[in-house]
């Protein structure tokens, strides 16, 4: 058995390694690890609770606004304050412009890049995927960072500015949209639209959001362009739906609230289909493997204490466990849960592999474009966006969020006024944890267990296909 280290990872937010065991050409053990620490619980105990409106955003420039809102709720519980009608509704138009526009970079900028690897030279359709998809030269980005960019301008009319707003707030959103400023919302929205089903499906959202099986969906794709279609002929060339099995369980925390409640619903998805109530008072943090003193598993009652001579350990991530198994989050388990008909057709005989969270993410994309649409439209204009917040009072509160990689948590306790803990779980905490007190690996590790290398090593494409399948973000994820 030969021990081969992968990494440092390029095209991934924050710093990522991976220790492989190889066996026969295959990977029979995984190690991830997060080298990086960086102390936000720490930073945010002591202070008064309001300033986690200003730190907790400041984790991550890419998904600020997920970390604004789960802030925002705990400290709503907390409050006691019912956020008014309009405010929700903003919040959810900002939200989801940031979860889409992360979705295009990490279709385009992240993901599709490896598939222009000289590793794949052989392969017939290898010359129009490196004309398309090669990183910082491909003509894909030429188009895909624009449209990001045009969708981002959202953040400048409802938040001010992003990342890293103050806008969001426990009542709300502190900034009223005006007429003309609606017709700007709409116009963005139509142009992102625009760009979906010219570029990346090449249909309408509709048609795309009306296949409900593989088959149906197969049909589709044949003959057709754009980037979608372009990306399920390459899974299929090589097999991408046999790589990167998941370890079954699928969480979400629910995502885009509103009077008529969570636009996605929260839930757990077993292996077998079926579908359960979220038992979020069963999630623990295992430390065993983390470079992280021992404290309670309850996240409410824990501390984050680092502790970097600890033995047995190998990352600074700590190991999140729902009733003590580990669940993978994502888009995946949002659309599973929420029983969209393709990605629970597509999972009805099989776990969450490579090709599939891909597809989930784009389809994912599709039902947020919709969505934005009829948020804006919601809107009453001549009604207030913010409610006034109420007395800070003293005791434990969370806020459980859906960012763009998953399930988000703020767990705050509150005493004489300051914050006396702030634990934070963040979707590659879940997805990237290493192992727990039993041995149990976390989803990643279970899913890079019998992925080919061959003799390629830690070059090969595989582990790359894997690894950004679940789209790290790992500052983010060591606190």
């Amino acid at each position: 058995m030969t021990r081969i280290t992968v990494g440092p990872f390029n095209r991934v937010e924050g710093d990522l390694e991976v220790r492989l065991d190889i066996e026969s050409g295959r990977v029979a053990r995984a190690e991830v690890t997060a080298p990086l620490y960086r102390g936000f619980e720490q930073i945010l105990e002591g202070r008064p609770p309001l300033d986690a409106l200003v730190i907790a955003p400041r984790i991550c420039g890419i998904c600020s606004v997920s970390q604004s809102i789960a802030a925002a709720s705990a400290l709503r519980q907390a409050m006691g304050v019912v956020p008014a009608p309009n405010g929700v509704l903003a919040t959810n138009i900002a939200h989801a412009a940031e979860n889409a526009a992360d979705r295009l970079t990490h279709f385009y900028i992240f993901f599709m890049p490896d598939f222009a690897r000289e590793a794949y030279a052989a392969h017939p359709w290898h010359g129009a995927a490196a004309e398309r998809f090669t990183a910082t030269k491909g003509s894909a980005a030429r188009e895909a960072l624009p449209a990001r960019a045009r969708l981002l301008e959202i953040m400048g009319l409802i938040a001010g500015k992003w990342p890293h707003s103050l806008a969001f707030q426990p009542g709300g959103t502190t900034r009223a949209i005006e007429l003309g400023e609606r017709i700007r919302l709409n116009a963005i929205a139509g142009s992102f639209r625009g760009f979906l089903e010219r570029v990346v499906f090449a249909d309408t959202l509709e048609n795309v959001l009306a296949l409900s099986t593989p088959s149906e969906l197969d049909r589709w794709r044949d003959g057709r362009a754009g980037d979608f279609a372009h990306f399920l002929r390459l899974a299929d060339a090589l097999a991408l739906a046999d790589l990167g099995k998941g370890p079954g369980l699928l969480m979400s925390f629910g995502a885009y609230h509103d009077a008529d409640g969570a636009n996605f619903r929260a839930g757990l998805r077993a292996s077998d289909g079926m579908i359960s109530t979220l038992p979020s008072d069963l999630i623990t943090e295992d430390v065993s493997h983390a470079w992280m003193r021992e404290t309670s598993r309850d996240p409410a009652a824990s501390r984050s204490v680092p502790d970097a001579d600890k033995a047995d350990a190998y990352s600074w991530c700590k190991a999140p466990r729902l009733a003590g198994e580990p669940v993978e989050v994502g888009a995946i388990a949002r659309q599973a849960v929420d029983g969209e008909p393709l990605i629970t057709a597509l999972l009805a005989s099989d776990n969450s592999n490579v090709r599939n969270r891909v597809i989930a993410r784009l389809i994912e994309t599709a039902r947020l474009a919709l969505s934005i649409e009829g948020w804006i439209k919601a809107l009453r204009l001549s009604e207030p966006f913010c409610e006034t917040s109420g007395e800070m009072t003293d005791g434990r509160f969370v806020g459980l969020v859906e960012a763009a990689r998953g399930s988000l948590g703020h767990w705050l306790a509150v005493g004489g006024g300051r914050i006396e803990r702030y634990q934070i779980i963040a979707p590659t905490s879940w997805n990237f944890s290493p192992r727990d007190s039993d041995g149990v690996a976390g989803p990643l590790e279970q899913s890079l267990v019998g992925t080919e290398v061959g003799d390629a090593g830690a070059r090969a494409v595989s582990i790359q296909h894997v690894v950004r399948s679940f789209d790290p973000c790992m500052v983010c994820t060591a606190h």
